[in-house]
């Protein structure tokens, strides 16, 4: 069971997503490398208390965000420097058991996770702008790592389906050859 989530970055969506974890009886550490970023979440969220038993606290580092958790979700930009980055640092910091979960429409999450030494703890979610999302199964993936993050997704009140990642194995070929 997914009790501590860490979210790193807190833009719009970060925000939404925290909040909504929080509401929903989740721990939650919200991370962004952004100190203004973190002060608006603040001020927008100073007068909300999470319903439950949830909390949302503030992380000034990964590292602090990560040391607990047991699912780290990134909101950095899709784009395939910046989540091969945040991979390779979440992978470092987080515990063994934390599972890495990264939105993406672009990547493919096979090549994301071969990059980790958790490939089998590493999924993507497709859809997170809507309430039906799709949790992308890499084909390293372990059944029971997705079936948990199914399970939170449900838990926030989101339809959530299994799909297998239909982007692999673009990126890894593509940095081969470079």
């Amino acid at each position: 069971m997914l009790r501590t989530i860490a979210v790193i970055g807190a833009g719009a969506a970060g925000r939404a997503f925290a909040l909504r974890c929080a509401r929903a009886g989740v721990a939650v550490a919200l991370e962004d490398v952004m100190p203004e970023k973190l002060r608006r979440a603040q001020d927008e969220y100073a007068e909300l208390k999470p319903e439950g038993e949830g909390s949302l606290r503030y992380a000034l580092t990964v590292e602090d965000a990560v040391k607990d958790a047991d699912l780290v979700i990134d909101f950095v930009p899709d784009e395939l420097e910046s989540k091969l980055e945040i991979f390779s640092l979440l992978d470092r910091m987080a515990p063994p058991r934390t599972i890495l979960c990264t939105p993406t429409m672009a990547l493919s999450i096979t090549d994301l996770a071969s990059c980790t030494y958790r490939a089998e703890r590493c999924v993507g979610l497709r859809g997170m702008l809507t309430e039906s999302v799709q949790v992308v199964q890499s084909r390293f993936a372990a059944d029971e790592v997705v079936e948990e993050v199914a399970e939170l997704l449900r838990k926030l009140g989101m339809k959530a389906g299994v799909a297998t990642d239909a982007l692999e194995p673009m990126l890894i070929k593509n940095i081969r050859a470079t």
